[in-house]
């Protein structure tokens, strides 16, 4: 992934210099894939191969097509914010990546594509502006807050008939005489407690109930396929590789077929309808169809809730799992599949399986996954994000994108804000919107003083997965991980005090990139160009230390593209296109914050203080930062503000903080 993003950022990086380029440089270009039918316009370069291909291609090029690469990525006069960049500025990939003007990379597409910016958007220069704050952000709110009272449009559908009011006879499972669709929050603790599906923990702020998920206390993404249906949208739109594993349409019938024949012989099941997207005007119906009521619990909290019963009259789902995590995948083998775990989904047929994992989030997951396919095919076409977002008094919105440890959920708790969501949002023509109904906190070494509101959100409706209960009291223990390091709590959203009602809001403002950087060579905050923030979302940039993971004695760099490689199904950079031109069309702000370390690297320099961090993060937010003065980084090529209130300004020089400015300069280039 890391090869093929960087030769098409080469790609576009040449793209936007065209005009400059030598003969022999279009005759190297035409080596690996590209050409021009219209000689006259350079700018309507477009390549005739994919991706991949190009990447194979360029990997077993002669040397003087990797040296022509090699150039024109040192070159760097692609446009940033609008102006070109001299060739003599900084060698550093991180500096590469312009904001592209008009024209330019309008046309650049894989041959298999069926979509294209340039059809959909107009990308002339637009002035930075800010339309965070749409009409309805600056007036109260007439949604009425949602409560564990608020939501009853329970329905237990009951007889020979019971399959076919519900609709589940569609799908073929018609011997079911009881369905519990969509139960109460009271009712589900009921059942689970009588159904014995685990145990009640006495949490300091209510009675939670408890489960344990087995042996798998995460997903399992070697069991995860995609059926690749020849001829099909989805098989040219999806990116095929390790994490979109294909597998046919008949293994898939194969294990429907044991899907259907499994909930034939049961006399009970449990069925939650409801939605993936708080905007009404661009979320999907989604239906589960689970053994047990600790799973619907599950999908109950963690989607968006059908606020009226007349919801579940004629309801039609855009999608449909049915989780049988129960039964195993005995056939794997002959299937071809990786074990008895399999977690199958099929686009066309719009419906899913799921066997031999208990693992709450292989629900939650698989339908994001589905959402990264979708948004992006729409018409006009919107952007997935794996981010949290939160939103101030006046209506400006903030995404904070970052893996795991560079404090995302954290520092979008903000009590003087509103939270949107902790983990999946999507950007539509009307801005951001939460696509889920609740959250999924990790709950390892889970403190009061440190994270409040997660703590003060178990209680009765959340569900703790892999937590420990202390034998004498039953009381949650945050701090013993020997069932496992990702003890988990889904709850509803409501259990946020300062939780945004609506759940969507304008489009935002600041957009902030989270990185743990334990080599030290990052300032904590940087501000972006629009093509920097490309890079930083395709990079995806974070670093492991010590203690975080089994087996990490020393940093470890780590990137996750998009923020969330593992539910990526279409290309990176169409990801990266979109959040171009939203950048661009909105004005948002970008910025990469970093709460790792200063004065060297991990070992030998210090922690960034929370303090100074927050004190980032707010001055982003309350757009004082736009108000100081900036210099740009030498290496990296992005702009470093010179003072922050409350940041100290040796900090913020971060080469200054080394003792030695050379090792810093040799750690920065690495």
């Amino acid at each position: 992934t890391t090869s093929t993003s960087f030769l098409v950022i080469a790609s576009r990086c040449h793209v936007l210099q065209q005009q400059q380029q030598h003969k022999a440089d279009l005759i190297s270009l035409r080596k690996i894939g590209f050409d021009h039918p219209a000689k006259k316009d350079l700018r309507r370069l477009q390549p005739h191969i994919n991706y991949k291909q190009r990447a194979e291609i360029m990997l077993s090029s002669t040397s003087a097509t990797r040296s022509f690469f090699r150039h024109a990525l040192r070159r760097q006069s692609a446009m940033m914010t609008g102006r070109a960049i001299s060739t003599a500025t900084s060698s550093s990939p991180m500096a590469l990546v312009g904001a592209t003007g008009s024209g330019g990379v309008d046309n650049f597409k894989p041959a298999t594509a069926v979509w294209t910016p340039s059809k959909l958007v107009d990308r002339r220069r637009v002035h930075w502006r800010s339309t965070a704050a749409y009409d309805h952000a600056h007036a109260p709110s007439s949604k009425e807050a949602e409560s564990r009272d608020t939501y009853n449009v329970s329905r237990t559908v009951e007889g020979t008939d019971a399959c076919m009011k519900v609709g589940l006879d569609k799908l073929g499972i018609t011997g079911i005489t009881t369905l519990y669709r969509n139960l109460t929050y009271q009712q589900l603790y009921e059942h689970e407690q009588k159904n014995e599906e685990g145990v009640v923990a006495k949490a300091e702020y209510g009675d939670t109930f408890a489960v344990d998920t087995g042996k798998f206390t995460g997903r399992s993404p070697k069991d995860k396929f995609i059926v690749l249906n020849e001829g099909s949208e989805s098989e040219a739109n999806i990116d095929w590789n390790d994490i979109n594993q294909p597998t046919t349409p008949e293994v898939f019938k194969d294990l429907y077929d044991k899907a259907v024949a499994h909930f034939n012989t049961r006399e009970t099941a449990y069925v939650f309808d409801g939605y993936c997207g708080a905007n009404p005007a661009s979320r999907k119906k989604v239906r589960f169809v689970h053994e047990m009521a600790w799973q619907q619990h599950f999908v109950t909290n963690m989607f968006i809730r059908p606020e009226d019963g007349n919801d579940l009259d004629d309801f039609e789902p855009d999608f449909t799992i049915i989780n049988c995590c129960s039964q195993v995948e005995d056939e794997w083998k002959r299937h071809g599949l990786n074990s008895d775990t399999a977690v199958v989904f099929n686009i066309e047929e719009k419906k899913a399986v799921i066997f031999g994992t208990w693992y709450g989030g292989e629900n939650k997951k698989g339908i994001f996954s589905l959402m990264n396919y979708w948004l992006p095919m729409s018409d006009p076409p919107q952007f997935p994000m794996h981010c949290s977002a939160n939103v101030g008094k006046d209506g400006d919105v903030a995404l904070f994108f970052g893996l795991s440890g560079t404090g995302k959920t954290t520092l979008s708790a903000d009590p003087h804000r509103a939270l949107i969501g902790d983990d999946e949002h999507g950007w539509d023509e009307d801005g951001v919107y939460n696509f889920e109904g609740g959250c999924y906190a990790k709950t390892i070494n889970l403190q009061e003083s440190t994270e409040p509101d997660i703590y003060h959100a178990i209680k009765t409706d959340a569900l703790l997965e892999n937590v420990m209960l202390k034998e004498e009291d039953h009381t949650p223990d945050f701090f013993d991980v020997s069932k496992t390091e990702n003890g988990r709590v889904s709850y509803p959203i409501f259990h946020i005090p300062n939780y945004h009602k609506e759940q969507m809001a304008g489009h935002p403002n600041n957009i902030i990139f989270l990185s743990c950087d334990a080599f030290g060579v990052l300032p904590p905050v940087a501000k972006l160009s629009s093509g920097q923030a490309m890079y930083h979302f395709l990079s995806g940039y974070t670093a492991k230390v010590a203690g975080t993971e089994r087996g990490i004695t020393e940093p470890v760099a780590t990137f996750s593209t998009c923020f969330g490689a593992a539910f990526m199904t279409c290309h990176p950079t169409r990801y990266a296109d979109l959040l171009q031109h939203k950048l661009e069309k909105h004005g948002s702000h970008a910025y990469l914050v970093n709460s790792g370390w200063s004065g060297g690297p991990h070992g030998e320099g210090d922690r960034m203080s929370i303090k100074t961090t927050r004190s980032c993060i707010d001055a982003i937010l309350d757009g004082s930062i736009q108000h100081a003065e900036f210099q740009q980084d030498p290496i990296f090529g992005f702009d470093v503000p010179v003072s922050l209130d409350g940041v100290d300004p040796q900090v913020l020089d971060i080469r200054g903080t080394w003792s030695d400015g050379a090792k810093y300069d040799a750690q920065a280039k690495k």
